[in-house]
């Protein structure tokens, strides 16, 4: 049987106070690393590192806005000051909302670019050096298929993933002789917190305002082909699996974890 193991491992967690951010700590953990869960919702965050240690794990908690550049370096000096070693990136935070492109106003432009986009720029600044250094390590985007094919209502936040593809692509190239492995993963339907606001919003819209929040839903289920949502278990697997050696020689790769509903 093949084991993910990551003892002796330590692994930050951006956006961990929920959803994919959590299962990915909670998976990560399971499998033996240190896990460091950071996200400007600090309770969350605490809540979903007192789960590790409940569960016999190591969990740290550190309130982090990733679009602040000394938010982020205080992130990885209290990580390397407790762990001393940093090991596994997983970019996880980011903001979405279901809005028509010509109704987005600069200040929502804006906030999608400083968390989507900067938040994974700042904190991959941060912790390569110390990766580069001791010459090894591995860094998991949390993209979207919005980051492959972009949909309505969701224009500036595809544009932000397509982005996070981007720079996954160039880093794994420029870190390569570092044994560095820089992957992203692309998220399909997954019904998170996030999601539920999103069902809020396009209910709102001309285009749904007619049907209730569990008929939206069963429309856009009706457009995957294994017939079903993803579970954010589904995606901390697949991180799970590409933070590990058994993913050694994957790098620059977007992974799609939607059921069918975007075959590229």
């Amino acid at each position: 049987m093949v084991t993910v193991n990551l003892e002796g491992k330590t692994a930050i967690v951006t956006g961990g106070a929920n959803g994919i951010g959590k299962a990915a700590s909670v998976e990560l953990a399971k499998a033996g690393a240190s896990v460091v869960v950071c996200d400007i919702n600090y309770e969350g965050a605490q809540a979903v590192a007192e789960e590790i240690r409940k569960a016999g794990g190591k969990g740290r908690a550190v309130r982090t806005d990733v679009s602040n550049e000394e938010d982020v370096n205080a992130l990885v000096n209290q990580t390397l000051s407790e762990f001393n070693h940093i090991d596994i990136l997983v970019n996880n935070a980011g903001v979405s909302k279901a809005v028509k492109f010509i109704d987005t106003d600069l200040a929502q432009f804006e906030k999608f670019l400083n968390v989507n986009i900067r938040g994974v720029y700042l904190c991959c600044q941060a912790v390569l050096p110390h990766m580069m250094r001791q010459n090894h390590g591995k860094i998991v985007n949390v993209a979207s298929i919005a980051g492959r094919e972009a949909d309505e209502f969701f224009v500036v936040y595809s544009a932000t993933k397509f982005a996070v593809i981007g720079l996954t692509q160039g880093l794994a190239k420029e870190m390569a002789e570092y044994n560095i492995n820089v992957n992203a993963v692309c998220p399909g339907i997954v019904r998170t917190e996030l999601w539920e606001n999103l069902l809020r919003q396009l209910k709102s819209s001309k285009e749904y305002q007619n049907l209730d929040n569990e008929e939206i839903w069963d429309q856009f289920m009706t457009t995957i082909p294994m017939r079903r949502s993803q579970e954010p278990e589904d995606i901390a697997n697949a991180i799970v699996f590409l933070s590990s050696d058994l993913a050694k020689n994957i790098t620059g790769q977007a992974l799609n974890i939607c059921g069918g509903l975007r075959p590229r």
